[in-house]
């Protein structure tokens, strides 16, 4: 399945320069706002080291990884639902991502940097600037909803049923945004969430906040740790989970892999792997896992929905496989480690053959029958 994340926020907390250390791709990233005209769109392999081991095991031709795309737009300042600085304009292009990450910026200016980043506000203040981007998703929203109204009202006064039903489901979602509430906070029905999926709100959405935070400079959650305790706060009410990523170190070791990129990081004062902790997150916030196939010819993850059947699984790699599935073969990660091998597994026994019914389990290395 594809996977898709929007990057929001204020000009200036480091979108560009997280996207380029995302994506290895360089896309503008000058100090300065707006910088960012176009949206840019970056295809990141997902970490996972069972992947490389299971392709050395087989002896795979390719390894192919799972993938998250990023969706990096320019910077939102407040006003920007009306049309302020580069409008609302950019927005449609994160309309249909699976999940927003809005970064917020921890670090301030430290008169010892060669280049001095100014916030657009003058001050760096993480809570107000996510309430200022959240505001502007929050009226985006508005508008959605509202036209949507506006354009079912001649099939409502004919009494249409679905344009009865659309109407509830949008009305309820009016009265939340109105009350500066994210949509996702609304309570709905399952019929009526297939209907709100489909507008493809953007605070329907899940969140990560990403804090930005700069190794040895002068950082929001250090300086101000009973601030920062209310900004935690304030992410729990939304529903949303955080992650602190250092943009600009992990921007400088993009072109490094390995224990090279290890040892650069130590170097530069960093423990922490912010990158991977990142997408780690993604697949925990949208409830997602991977399974694996593997032979001579290549090596691949495949990313599925948690509590997917067998038969939806292999969805992810042929939709056919769901009609045409018989069978499917399967040992874990774990277990064919063990063994050195899938003929080793099987002759253990490890090697089972599962139905239609079977739960997939992260790890599973599957071979499907049709």
């Amino acid at each position: 399945m594809k996977l898709s994340i929007g990057i929001v926020g204020l000009p200036n907390v480091g979108k560009s320069t997280l996207f380029n250390a995302l994506t290895k791709k360089s896309v503008p990233a000058e100090n300065y706002p707006f910088c960012t005209i176009d949206p840019s769109v970056g295809i990141v392999p997902v970490p996972d080291p069972r992947l490389h081991i299971l392709s050395e095991l087989s002896k795979s031709a390719k390894t192919i990884p799972a993938v998250i795309e990023f969706v990096d737009i320019a910077g939102l300042v407040e006003g920007a639902s009306k049309g302020e600085g580069l409008g609302n304009q950019f927005l449609s292009h994160i309309r249909e991502t699976d999940a927003i990450l809005h970064l917020v910026r921890l670090f301030d200016i430290n008169q010892n940097d060669k280049v001095q980043i100014n916030h657009v506000y003058g001050s760096v203040d993480p809570l107000r600037d996510m309430k200022v981007i959240n505001m502007e998703l929050i009226l985006a929203d508005l508008e959605t909803v509202t036209k949507r109204i506006d354009k079912i009202s001649a099939d409502l006064k004919r009494g249409d049923k679905d344009a009865k039903l659309l109407n509830l489901v949008l009305e309820k979602i009016r009265k939340v945004l109105e009350a500066e509430r994210m949509a996702s906070s609304v309570i709905l029905i399952d019929e009526e969430r297939i209907l709100m999926k489909e507008l493809h709100l953007l605070t329907a959405k899940p969140m990560i906040i990403g804090l930005n935070m700069k190794v040895g400079g002068v950082n929001f959650n250090t300086e101000y740790p009973e601030k920062f305790a209310e900004l935690e706060h304030a992410i729990a009410e939304l529903g949303a989970m955080y992650v602190i990523i250092d943009a600009r170190t992990e921007d400088d070791l993009k072109d490094f892999d390995g224990e090279e990129k290890n040892a650069l990081r130590t170097e530069l004062g960093s423990d922490y792997d912010g990158i991977n902790h990142l997408i780690r997150s993604s697949y925990e916030l949208l409830e997602l896992m991977t399974y694996f196939t593997t032979g001579s010819d290549e090596t691949r993850a495949w990313t599925i929905e948690r509590g997917s059947t067998a038969p939806v699984a292999g969805t992810a790699i042929h939709t056919d496989f769901q009609t045409k599935f018989i069978r499917a073969d399967v040992v874990s990660y774990d277990d064919i480690i063990e063994c050195g091998s899938i003929a080793e597994a099987r002759s253990r026994g490890k090697l089972r053959t599962e139905g239609k019914e079977y739960i997939v389990k992260d790890g599973d290395v599957i071979e499907f029958r049709i």
